[in-house]
């Protein structure tokens, strides 16, 4: 499910994406920026089946073991991995099946898996890994607590990973984090016995923010782009970043579209998103010029605000 910061990413990238094209069509710009959200669900999807080619190269480890008589390995690789209750729920799951079937995404291919061998392989050796070969512990949420910390600690840092998703979809580069988060989240709302639930990738009215906050954006550019000239003079034109101008128009859109967000959220979230998608001195500038507008905004009643201290 995408939380708040998220979305904003992933409009700023479409509204970027739209300034860039040199086309006016909004029904294009909605349209993509729908396709990136079915992009970062299509992640999800990916990754939270990963434990399941991972089980498989368990197994043929185990046999390998057993042909080569290596003893001294064979005692310390125990089943707890392939036997581990949580994996097989969803490797089990119908819920998932149907999904997977429908999007047609799995770890099938041989490029795809070449990249779990050497994944599993990196985890064999980690401590999170060990952890779970030895635990005598074999209840169901042992077995999820292991489970999550493998994730949480080796499997989402594993660099070859990144980059397989980075060249699979140019839409995955900023998103792996997030769908990150959102598989540990899957993994500990999974109960032993029962189906997996697999997240929506909406909350309640998230989508109608998102998709109103983009068009609302696209639409009025160039009148917000006026308003940025007027309060950004001191700067040369040339040398105000493109990201800044769009970064500001969605806050100036944010701020006076949505009544029911206070403006100390949309200052501090889109100063935030700078730190990470502008340039090093940008937070300060950006701060600096919406604090302006908004105190004018506020005086010339141009803001609306349902709630208290919402406008302070």
């Amino acid at each position: 499910m995408l939380n708040r910061r998220h979305i904003r990413i992933k409009v700023l990238q479409a509204f970027y994406a739209f300034s860039q094209s040199n086309n006016d069509d909004l029904k294009k710009g909605i349209n993509e920026f729908n396709h990136s959200i079915k992009k970062t669900y299509d992640l999800y999807i990916y990754l939270i089946q990963i434990f399941i080619p991972l089980k498989r190269h368990a197994g043929i480890k185990i046999e390998e073991s057993k042909r080569s008589f290596l003893e001294k390995e064979d005692r310390f690789f125990s089943k707890s991995f392939i036997d581990n209750k949580v994996i097989h729920q969803i490797e089990s799951s119908k819920a998932l099946e149907k999904i997977v079937n429908d999007l047609k995404i799995n770890w099938v291919g041989d490029v795809e898996n070449d990249l779990v061998k050497k994944l599993f392989k990196a985890l064999y050796n980690t401590e999170s890994f060990k952890e779970i070969l030895i635990s005598e512990d074999d209840s169901f949420e042992n077995q999820k607590h292991s489970l999550i910390k493998l994730f949480k600690e080796e499997i989402c840092n594993y660099d070859l990973l990144h980059h397989f998703f980075d060249e699979k979809s140019i839409y995955w580069q900023d998103d792996l984090d997030h769908v990150s988060s959102m598989i540990i989240k899957t993994l500990k709302s999974i109960k032993e016995n029962e189906d997996l639930v697999l997240m929506p990738l909406w909350k309640d009215d998230e989508k109608d923010f998102a998709l109103n906050l983009l068009s609302t954006a696209i639409t009025n550019k160039n009148e917000n782009d006026k308003v940025l000239q007027k309060y950004s003079k001191n700067w040369e034109s040339e040398r105000l970043a493109k990201m800044d101008s769009l970064l500001m128009n969605l806050a100036v859109t944010e701020a006076k579209e949505f009544s029911s967000i206070p403006l100390k959220v949309t200052l501090n979230e889109y100063i935030e998103i700078s730190k990470f998608y502008s340039t090093p001195k940008s937070n300060g500038f950006i701060n600096g010029v919406l604090d302006k507008i908004f105190a004018d905004l506020k005086k010339d009643a141009k803001l609306t605000k349902v709630g208290r201290g919402l406008i302070d």
